[in-house]
């Protein structure tokens, strides 16, 4: 595989690190100018708005948790995933070394930090083939207190009276959020995965942080409860921090899969304001990185 592949990753990694999507700038300044003049949740954005601004301007990252790297990685039949893992490991190293990342990889056993953010599957990396003549890469960088945040729940739950239905879903969801209670530096986009098992559960509801705010899911019914949930989600008041406010998720993402009869899981993962994503593909040598 081509040598530069690490740099255009380590390059990658960096856009990841000091530059936020568009769309989620975007949704932060729309949810600043919902906020009266000069109130706690407004001048949160507004000092948010400006740290995203001064971290582009400077090229450093964003915050001082840089995450932990999380790659998918869509690749034709003949890709040497091996090698590729090894060029991940290695742009991760040089962007270790480069500060653009915090070392943020820890022997759970040892308490002893890699110092260069590669250990034992770090960083995580899901290789998916497919039928395309094109690699396509995508890396989120997901902030440990965000991850804190995240659920998980088996349904029937007794306790919030949430049955093996939309509905069940729906009050899980208002139960993870109500519980953050702003913690893991909201506001934040909450995603979910529906069915599957408890592993692969979490999958699902990590990749649809790859879907940019605004976006319709494909699935009307899942598509309404979206819409649904984003409302009432804001209605709670816990906005920014957990200061108050209009805002306290940017969106919501849902998905499904297929489940064992006798299990229903819905995984919860939320991402921060600095929800750091970043994408490129490579297609007959050439090199393109998308927001």
């Amino acid at each position: 595989m081509d040598e530069t592949l690490t740099n255009h990753l380590v390059e990658l990694i960096k856009r990841a690190s000091t530059d936020l999507p568009p769309d989620v700038v975007q949704a932060l300044r729309e949810a600043k100018d919902k906020e009266p003049a000069g109130s706690m949740p407004a001048n949160t954005f507004e000092t948010v708005l400006k740290n995203i601004e001064m971290a582009k301007g400077a090229a450093t990252p964003i915050c001082q948790d840089t995450g932990m790297l999380v790659f998918y990685v869509y690749h034709p039949l003949n890709t040497d995933t091996i090698a590729f893992r090894r060029q991940v490991e290695d742009a991760a190293k040089t962007a270790t070394q480069n500060i653009l990342l915090r070392p943020n990889a820890v022997d759970p056993v040892t308490g002893k930090n890699s110092g260069s953010n590669v250990g034992i599957n770090a960083p995580y990396v899901t290789f998916k083939p497919w039928e395309k003549d094109e690699i396509l890469v995508k890396l989120m960088l997901k902030g440990g207190g965000s991850e804190n945040v995240g659920k998980q729940y088996t349904l029937p739950d007794s306790r919030l009276g949430a049955g093996r239905d939309l509905k069940g879903v729906r009050k899980v969801i208002l139960d993870a959020v109500f519980s953050a209670q702003g913690k893991g530096c909201g506001p934040g986009t909450v995603s979910v995965g529906i069915g599957g098992d408890r592993g692969t559960a979490y999958l699902l509801s990590k990749e649809q942080l790859f879907r940019k705010i605004g976006s319709t899911n494909p699935d009307s019914e899942l598509a309404a409860l979206e819409d649904q949930l984003h409302e009432e989600l804001n209605s709670l008041g816990i906005g920014p921090m957990g200061f108050g406010g209009k805002t306290t998720v940017l969106d919501v993402y849902l998905a499904k899969q297929h489940r064992h009869p006798a299990t229903f899981y819905v995984s919860v993962s939320y991402i921060c304001w600095a929800y750091r994503r970043k994408a490129m593909t490579l297609k007959n040598g050439e090199v393109t990185y998308h927001d």
